[in-house]
């Protein structure tokens, strides 16, 4: 994971990366995803950096930080090249392995609605088909896969993964 940030980011940070390196507060590992909250000027902003099949993929709750190509981004990846260990390494769960609750939760929080959905669609069950199923405009759907992507949450997320199981 640290050869992809090498790779990905300048090895020299900007002083507006600077101001945010080591600032993080609710670290996480899960998998090759790293995740991290951070003050920013506007607020609490949650930033995400995953890598997956080689390809290194990023997103930030800030106004700038859609695609991940924000400074808060940047910033997560050199606090975590720094100090790994600061980083909680979370559990995971396999569909198989869910027997209460909190495996549920677990669960969950590993696999993002698209995945899911992917998932639906290896079945035969087109996210169309899915969003009717439950009453859902489509576009709302799409609205809540993307969100989630770029760590904004809508309140039905975790009901609409339910649904998907």
């Amino acid at each position: 994971m640290l050869n992809a940030f090498a790779d990905y980011w300048p090895k020299k940070p900007s002083e507006k990366v600077k101001r945010y390196i080591g600032k993080f507060y609710d670290c996480t590992r899960l998998g090759a995803k790293i995740s991290g909250k951070v003050e920013g000027n506007h607020g609490t902003y949650t930033v995400t950096i995953s890598l997956r099949e080689n390809r290194l993929s990023s997103a930030c709750s800030c106004y700038i930080g859609k695609r991940g190509n924000c400074h808060h981004c940047v910033a997560l990846a050199k606090t975590f090249a720094k100090k790994p260990l600061s980083f909680q390494e979370l559990a995971t769960r396999k569909l198989e392995e869910v027997k209460s609750m909190a495996d549920l939760e677990i669960y969950l929080k590993s696999e993002t609605l698209g995945d899911l959905l992917a998932q639906l669609k290896s079945k035969g069950i087109t996210q169309k088909a899915f969003a009717e199923s439950i009453g859902m405009n489509t576009r709302h759907l799409s609205s809540i896969k993307s969100s989630e992507l770029r760590n904004r949450f809508y309140n039905e997320l975790g009901a609409t993964k339910l649904a998907v199981l």
